[in-house]
């Protein structure tokens, strides 16, 4: 096996997942803002020229991050990151979804849509990245609400997947140098929990 990869929120879900996981593999770092991704070799292994990418020893390849996390799940089940009992399995997906279309991709949007690499790539519009910082804000509020009942983790106050993509967009958050609210005191208490993780200390270096 061997995992394409770079320091962007879509391999830093796998990254994290692996670290998670205790699981090393062969890596290989591409960088995407020198366009290491764009050209016709990359597009054998991806045709979307898109990270992450694991490569099995067949050579068959794995592309989308959630993919990529269930295969190795399913290789390596414990600890278990995506549910083990049927409920348990229903409600983490579900949990990763909430993660995944009202925290991770706006702030993912967001990004896109102020970043300078990306104008030459999207049609930019300020307007619109206004806009998602007002979804987020009630996103993260909403957020705040549901983990008014005290949990450290999103789903059955157990981390997994649907944290690794909560953290992913902390990630991006980290990045372009936003933070959410002190006054959204459940949120950063989940903030400090996964922060505190070593897989997150370890990505960053501290």
């Amino acid at each position: 096996m061997k995992l394409y990869t770079d320091r962007a929120p879509n391999p830093f879900r796998v990254t994290i997942f692996l670290h998670e996981k205790g699981l090393e593999i062969p890596t290989e770092r591409l960088d995407i803002m020198a366009g290491e991704t764009r050209n016709s070799e990359f597009a054998s292994l991806n045709s979307l020229h898109e990270l992450p990418v694991l490569q099995l020893d067949d050579g068959t390849c794995l592309t989308e991050s959630l993919a990529i996390c269930r295969y190795l799940e399913a290789l390596h089940p414990k600890p278990s990151l995506m549910g083990q009992a049927p409920l348990e399995v229903a409600q983490t997906e579900m949990w990763n979804r909430r993660m995944e279309l009202h925290i991770f991709e706006p702030t993912g949007d967001f990004g896109r849509h102020v970043i300078p690499y990306f104008a030459d790539k999207i049609e930019q519009m300020p307007d619109y990245a206004d806009s998602l910082t007002r979804r987020l804000d009630r996103k993260w509020t909403w957020l705040n609400d549901e983990l008014s009942d005290g949990r450290s983790y999103v789903c059955n106050d157990q981390f997994s997947v649907a944290d690794i993509s909560g953290m992913a967009a902390l990630f991006v958050q980290s990045f372009l140098d936003l933070s959410i609210p002190d006054s959204l005191t459940h949120v950063k208490r989940w903030e400090a929990a996964v922060t505190s993780r070593d897989s997150w200390r370890a990505f960053f270096g501290v």
